[in-house]
């Protein structure tokens, strides 16, 4: 075999001899089929395939790490984004309650200077009146002041019980006293503003304040209070009907809810 030439010998009896008194011998060449070939392709195609997956486990890997760093941008920009968010809220919510707490201000040195008003009229007419009559003679009049008018109860009540009423579904923040947001005695306190009266601000002393009624004679307009009285840890507004409207927590903010719910200790009236 030469080449990938394979030479075959095939000798019979029935070739007759030649001359030299030998047979005459007859030679086959086949060509053999060539592999090498075949396999070059082969393993070029193998090696081909190889590296063509392993480009493909590197372009799965690199899209894997690209969406797992986008995923963790998206979430400290949605953190970032809340927290921005929050501070813009309670910014919101402090100027709201500076604001309100200005104009309540107002309100309450408006009030005061019409009763200072309101006591000198008073005086200058009573100093007047003193004058035009005959006294006698050494004897001095005291001069008298008139107390400032006060609206009828159950006005003040109406006023309180509407004001409450437009205040339910807001926020329970401790320590907020409106308009978005009231803890329990804030509420109660910006209530009673309306209607002309300055409550203590805590729970403790607003339970104390006024005159203690029963839980059975109960009238609208009559703090209740959860504790005893001079320590109560909760305060809320009763409005008649065996309900009440208060601050009650952060998880349902400020609700009216029958006294069932959650009945009171005790109860003060300021109207």
């Amino acid at each position: 075999m030469t080449g990938g030439i394979l030479t075959l010998a095939v000798a019979g009896s029935a070739i007759p001899a030649t001359a030299g008194g030998q047979p005459p011998s007859t030679e086959t060449t086949q060509e053999l089929p060539t592999f090498s070939l075949d396999l070059a392709t082969t393993a070029a195609q193998s090696a081909d395939a190889t590296q063509q997956a392993a480009l493909g486990y590197q372009l799965q890997d690199q899209q894997e790490q690209a969406a797992g760093k986008a995923k963790v941008e998206a979430k400290k920009a949605k953190t970032e984004a809340e927290r921005k968010a929050k501070e813009t809220k309670e910014r919101a919510e402090r100027a709201a309650a500076k604001q309100a707490a200005a104009a309540e201000k107002a309100r309450e040195q408006q009030r005061v200077s019409r009763t200072s008003e309101r006591t000198t009229l008073s005086t200058t007419s009573t100093n007047n009146n003193s004058s035009s009559n005959s006294a006698p003679t050494g004897t001095t009049t005291a001069p008298q002041t008139e107390t400032p008018p006060v609206s009828s109860g159950s006005g003040n009540t109406a006023q309180l019980i509407s004001f409450l009423k437009a205040q339910v579904g807001k926020a329970y923040i401790p320590g907020a006293m409106g308009p978005s947001s009231y803890d329990c005695s804030g509420l109660t306190s910006v209530a009673f503003r309306q209607v002309g009266v300055t409550l203590p601000r805590v729970s403790q002393d607003q339970s104390a304040f006024g005159t203690q009624v029963s839980l059975s004679n109960l009238q609208p307009g009559d703090i209740l209070y959860w504790g005893s009285s001079g320590s109560a840890y909760h305060v809320a507004v009763y409005i008649g009907g065996g309900q009440f409207i208060g601050a009650q927590n952060s998880g349902t903010g400020v609700v009216q809810r029958d006294m069932s719910y959650d009945m009171p200790t005790g109860a003060v009236r300021v109207l």
